[in-house]
């Protein structure tokens, strides 16, 4: 990608959604292979990739496959061939997060470091650019200094910044949480989260005292970076990516035609800016973030720390309030709307809070008009549920719609076009007419009619009839912009020449945009190798097979220790580490009570401990990089049962370094 193009970055749960997000306007889609990707259940084949690669290349967008788990000595080979498959099937670039890929026979191409891989610093994407990575995707956490910082130690002509602006949030730093390995077994690092950070906990202080109960103190709301966009190009990030390759259909198109709505009036104010991609996007609805799946929005600390990002009440979707119960009857309940032209429908999803404050869904079966002209807003709904089980309905209840039907509907059909616009000419030639077509990006068709060419009996509207019969493009990938007629006199040429002699020159020019399509380059590494920022490692570099190990020693590191998911980490140690500070969100940080009378000195930054059942971890802060640590340890049988697993699947079981590896001085 040039360093003047902005890249909208969509996700795909599979080939059908992904050619969705490139007609909704993706210049490029990201997509899970058949294996080695970060959701476990998001995998597809590789001929269903490959059918998604010629959708979008006939637009210029582009496919990256993640391959961004950690992998064991054994699965380097199958990564290896699929890789191989994945490049033969028109893949523009593999998304990584083990640098144990960097040390094998890959295939020539681009590589992008996964948000996987914790790049915080200007010197780690730095070292990363220079290791051969083109595209590095910088934490979430980050400022817009701090992207303007690492922009600065990278060179755009090299690497492109890439930067998530929609979707869920993992609290940890991505490839730095553990929680779940060592409480299930399943590896985030390897695809498979039990996301225990939207799991409701009990949190005490460092005296035993309950400061919050059955709060989900370390899930955080979704996502969206709508107002810094502009802001975000200025720090340096160019390609900008939607999170959600576990998302439906109507979540990728909606929230990729809103930010390719935002995109496009940025590029209106900014011509030095391209779009990556070809095309216009004309949309058959209205695109709005807050109609889909969503714990409320926050932008995190992308203008710096705020106190409201985490959705401590619930994990789940509040939706928006649309008004309020005026009676509960039996089967049924009365709904009064804020906005009298508000429109319930069979089927939708209503909630609420009950007094604990905690999320009540009410899904409706049927939805009626209750009112009169008069009294217009008012609506009966019957629950699908039993009344009895709906805790603390009563009138007064205020009612959110977090699934409206009416839009799942809309969405559920055709919702937009993508048209790349053309210049057609119709000129005569020896013996007939040639009809050239030039596209927006300069590729050309051209295709000639032999006939005989017969005057028009109504020369006044022979050009308009002309122009007409041209323009139908309908069912192609192509709009006119402008329609030239270079002829000595107005002719008659019937649809059954005219249609042939445009279709023959669209399809010259889609194999000419085919042929003049050229893969990204991968990346030269600089030699030799540049030294790694540390030469220390712990288990938080996720180093889990001996190509990765060997990687890190190449570029410096003395001492390299294996991964969590070795089981050599037998205490306890930091299963999560996070920007997000509980002590913060709940107003006792000690940064918070300075300059308070009579609080001053006494709030200090001691443990806190955080249960779920029987499941306990210890929260530590610390405060010069204003971080906090999730402290526990490995529970007593996952790692036999995790060697258990890889017998029964005929697997190598899961080891690494029987001690620490140690390279001489």
């Amino acid at each position: 990608m040039l360093p003047h193009q902005i890249e909208l970055l969509s996700p795909a749960r599979d080939a059908d959604i992904g050619i969705e997000a490139v007609n909704h306007g993706a210049d490029a889609v990201y997509i899970g292979g058949p294996s080695f990707g970060a959701r476990t259940s998001a995998d597809n084949s590789v001929s269903e990739i490959s059918r998604l690669v010629r959708h979008a290349h006939r637009f210029g967008s582009r496919i990256f496959v993640t391959m961004n788990t950690i992998l064991r000595d054994d699965e380097l080979e199958p990564a290896r061939k699929l890789a191989w498959q994945l490049f033969d099937a028109g893949v523009d670039a593999l998304i990584i997060q083990d640098m144990g890929l960097l040390e094998i026979d890959l295939p020539p191409i681009q590589l992008h470091a996964s948000t996987q891989t914790d790049i915080r610093t200007p010197e780690k994407a730095r070292f990363l650019q220079d290791a051969g990575l083109s595209q590095i995707v910088l934490a979430r956490e980050l400022t817009l200094q701090q992207i303007a910082d690492i922009r600065a130690a990278t060179d755009p002509e090299r690497c492109t910044l890439e930067f998530f602006i929609h979707g869920a949030l993992c609290v940890a730093y991505s490839g730095q949480c553990y929680v779940s390995h060592a409480h299930t077994g399943r590896s985030a690092t390897r695809g498979d989260c039990s996301q225990a950070c939207r799991l409701p906990y009990e949190v005490k202080d460092s005296q035993g005292r309950i400061v919050a109960h059955d709060k989900h103190v370390l899930s955080m709301k979704d996502n969206n970076q709508s107002d810094n966009l502009r802001e975000l190009i200025e720090a340096g990030a160019r390609s900008f990516k939607i999170e959600g390759r576990y998302k439906d259909l109507g979540y990728v198109k909606n929230i990729t035609a809103h930010y390719r709505r935002l995109f496009d009036d940025i590029l209106e104010e900014r011509p030095e800016l391209a779009r990556a991609s070809s095309g216009r996007c004309t949309f058959g609805f209205t695109p709005d973030p807050d109609q889909n799946f969503n714990r409320e929005f926050t932008d995190y600390f992308v203008q710096g720390r705020k106190e409201d990002i985490g959705a401590f009440d619930t994990p789940k979707n509040p939706g928006r309030p649309i008004g309020w119960v005026t009676q509960v009857g039996d089967g049924w309940v009365e709904v009064q709307t804020d906005d009298p032209a508000t429109v319930i429908h069979n089927g939708d999803g209503l909630c609420y809070l009950d007094l604990h404050k905690e999320l009540v869904g009410l899904q409706i079966n049927r939805a009626e008009p209750a009112g009169t002209k008069a009294d217009a807003g008012r609506w009966r709904v019957f629950p699908k549920d039993d009344l009895g089980g709906l805790r603390h309905l009563q009138r007064g209840t205020v009612i959110n719609r977090n699934r409206d039907m009416d839009w799942v509907r809309a969405l559920d059909r055709k919702s937009a076009e993508r048209r790349i616009g053309v210049w057609m000419k119709l000129s005569e030639v020896a013996g007939g007419l040639q009809l050239d077509l030039t596209d927006e990006d300069g590729h050309h068709g051209s295709a000639t009619l032999k006939a005989r060419l017969e005057p028009a009996r109504d020369a006044a509207q022979a050009d308009g009839k002309l122009r007409e019969a041209l323009g139908r493009l309908g069912e192609t990938i192509f709009e006119p912009i402008d329609i030239t007629l270079d002829l000595s006199q107005p002719w008659f040429v019937p649809a059954s020449l005219l249609n042939p002699l445009r279709r023959d020159a669209v399809a010259l020019l889609e194999a000419a945009r085919t042929s003049a399509w050229t893969r990204l380059p991968r990346a030269v590494p600089v030699e030799p190798p540049v030294p790694y920022p540390e030469d220390t490692l712990t288990y938080l570099a996720n180093v889990y097979n001996h190509k990765a190990r060997d990687f890190y020693a190449r570029h410096g590191v003395k001492v390299i220790a294996s991964a969590y998911e070795s089981h050599e980490e037998a205490g306890e140690v930091s299963l999560m580490i996070t920007k997000h500070c509980v002590r913060f969100s709940l107003s006792l940080c000690p940064k918070q009570a300075k300059g308070v009378t009579g609080v001053q000195g006494t709030v200090k930054a001691e443990p806190m401990t955080i249960t779920h059942g029987n499941e306990k971890l210890t929260l530590r802060f610390d405060c010069k990089p204003c971080e906090m640590h999730v402290v526990g340890q490995l529970r007593p049988g996952v790692a036999q049962s995790v060697r258990d697993i890889a017998q029964q699947t005929a697997t190598s079981p899961i080891r690494f370094y029987r001690t620490r590896p140690v390279m001489p001085a």
